[in-house]
């Protein structure tokens, strides 16, 4: 077992879960305001295909280097069709500056590189500062994560395409603080649910929208996870 199972499997015990970790955090608070309720939720799970378990295709690489796959492009390239596309800013900085409020640009950069701002964190409701000089305590989190989307199909797809997943500012990134992005790694539903639970529909809804989009199938156990969420968001 990996070190990262280890641990997760250490979080389940303390916190009792008994129908996998996808369970980790049972919602018992509200839905945080803008969250989509349990008829929107239900319509996206009738919506998105299933599939017994999750692959394991071969051959992901997402470095660039030389030698390396570079399997969903370079990082945050600006040279793709995704929203915000060829915008002459970065992804990075696109989603930073979107998601985030009192943000103070680079003077010079045509409110491209992003210097400072606040963000409301989208999985723990937490407001916390963003800085360039410690600009690895925000990060940008792909809801579907893209190692998980490779095994679900994207290896399949064109770089292009895989490139505007990648980037897509409309439906898969999100600006989280960067100890929650490390922990989430590329888990997927049954595995991970946001610290916050006021915070599972919104992501629920996310994830959901991003796998229609994309027509990439969840996997059962995920589907499971995803309608315990749904029932709570009346």
């Amino acid at each position: 077992m990996t070190r990262r199972r280890l641990r997760i499997a250490a979080w389940c015990a303390a916190l009792l879960a008994f129908a996998g970790c996808g369970v980790l955090a049972q919602r018992t608070e509200a839905p945080a305001p803008g969250s989509p309720d349990r008829a929107q939720l239900e319509q996206l799970l009738d919506a998105v295909a299933v599939v017994p378990s999750r692959p394991n295709a071969a051959d992901y690489q997402r470095g660039c280097k030389v030698g390396e796959g570079c399997v969903f492009g370079p990082s945050w390239s600006d040279d793709t069709d995704a929203p915000g596309g060829h915008d002459g800013c970065d992804t990075r900085n696109d989603v930073l500056g979107e998601q985030l409020t009192d943000v103070v640009f680079r003077q010079g950069t045509r409110n491209c590189v992003v210097l400072s701002g606040q963000l409301a964190d989208p999985y723990s409701g937490k407001t916390v500062p963003f800085s360039k000089a410690n600009a690895g305590d925000i990060q940008i989190d792909h809801v579907y994560p893209l190692a998980a989307a490779w095994d679900f199909g994207a290896s399949t797809w064109p770089l292009e395409r895989r490139m505007e997943f990648a980037n897509d500012t409309r439906y898969n990134l999100l600006a989280v603080t960067g100890s929650i992005n490390q922990g989430k790694s590329d888990d997927t539903p049954q595995d991970w649910l946001p610290p916050d639970g006021a915070y599972h529909c919104f992501y629920a809804g996310k994830y959901l929208t991003v796998a229609v989009q994309y027509r990439l199938p969840i996997s059962e156990a995920d589907k499971s996870a995803l309608t315990r969420v749904a029932k709570g968001c009346d």
